[in-house]
């Protein structure tokens, strides 16, 4: 039997615990958690207390050493080269790293990447392929290189999308995907015998941050349309719509096939409020009718419509408000901005 690698993990983000569980239980007679670095400390919550992040919990409860640098300096790297590590293991860490630090382990610096690229490159990969209307995405082990999610890849583990999947049910089935996606791939890449090939970069397309403004709807565009990006951006930003004066979020959506709403459609505008049935709130479109699955007053729990209307009806020919929808993919990457906290 081989001799365990040695790795170093990167991430601060829970969907990472599955893959550092089975790291460290069974994956470990193929590869050994060193180290950890994940990011600093942050304020959490209304209260805004500094609080760790989960996979800084994860680390300190195996008492396993944790680095959280604000920024990769030379220092850092040294402190990575101080640890002897044969791959470094990259998941939603949150830090652009130096060429001297993906260059320290002596097998590189690996990436999984919540996409299948070349497609969805970027910062909100999860959230774009669902808002986007794809039926399947998966998850990428890459080698990491300067450009934005650019490196060659190595395998894939493909989920598909169900039509009433939001961003929180894809990311667990993700988190789920990278286990087997490593046991097939780290013993390759301990012996040698594991390829990298190239990505298609004139295929690539790249997403962005996601702000609140995002969870705004334009009911004039397509009900699957509508009803994939509600699910892609739950459960944030979340999309709502204006009632009463109220924000109301739709916590789930989807669009029935014309044959069950055919007796709805007229010539009412896009945002009317056609009724509801037993699945949910109905509502014009520009092509079809959105079916408002869940829905959440503020301060109040997410609710199925049914329950939702039984408390709080929504008179029907009620318009509701339509903005236009910024765009989440492009053929190009985004202009780079920094993070915003929105109340």
């Amino acid at each position: 039997m081989s001799v365990p690698l040695n790795l170093v993990f990167l991430g601060s983000d829970p969907i990472s615990l599955p893959l550092l569980d089975w790291l460290a239980g069974e994956g470990s007679a193929i590869a050994r958690v060193v180290a950890v670095f994940t990011q600093p400390d942050r304020p959490v919550g209304r209260g805004q207390k500094v609080t760790a992040n989960e996979i800084k919990t994860w680390a300190l409860a195996r008492g396993l050493p944790v680095y959280q640098p604000e920024k990769i300096t030379t220092e850092v790297c040294a402190q990575l080269a101080a640890l002897s590590a044969d791959v470094s293991l990259v998941m939603a860490y949150g830090h652009i790293l130096k060429q001297d630090f993906i260059d320290t382990p002596r097998l590189g610096t690996l990436n999984l990447h919540a996409s299948l690229l070349p497609h969805y490159r970027g910062a909100s990969p999860i959230q774009t392929a669902i808002a986007s209307g794809e039926h399947e995405t998966g998850v990428s082990l890459m080698r990491i290189v300067r450009q934005l999610d650019a490196g060659p890849v190595a395998d894939v583990e493909r989920v598909p999308i169900g039509p009433r999947d939001t961003a929180l049910e894809i990311e667990q089935k993700l988190a789920t995907a990278c286990v087997p996606l490593l046991v097939r791939t780290l013993p390759m890449l301990a012996t040698g015998d594991l390829a990298f090939v190239e990505q298609d970069h004139a295929s690539a397309t790249f997403c962005r941050r996601l702000v609140k403004e995002d969870g705004r709807l334009d009911f004039s565009a397509a009900a699957s349309l509508l009803a994939a990006r509600i699910n892609g951006l739950f459960p944030w930003p979340a999309c709502s719509v204006e009632i009463a004066g109220q924000p109301i979020k739709i916590g789930l959506a989807d669009a029935p096939a014309e044959t069950e709403v055919c007796h709805l459609l007229s010539d009412k505008p896009a945002g009317a409020v056609l009724g509801a049935d037993a699945g949910g709130l109905l509502v014009a479109t520009g092509a079809g009718v959105l079916r408002c699955l869940r829905l959440q007053k503020p301060g109040g729990k997410m609710l199925p419509a049914p329950e939702f209307l039984r408390g709080s009806p929504v008179a029907v020919d009620t318009v509701l408000p339509s903005f236009p929808l910024p765009p989440l993919v492009a053929t190009t990457p985004f202009p780079y901005k920094p993070a915003r906290t929105l109340s």
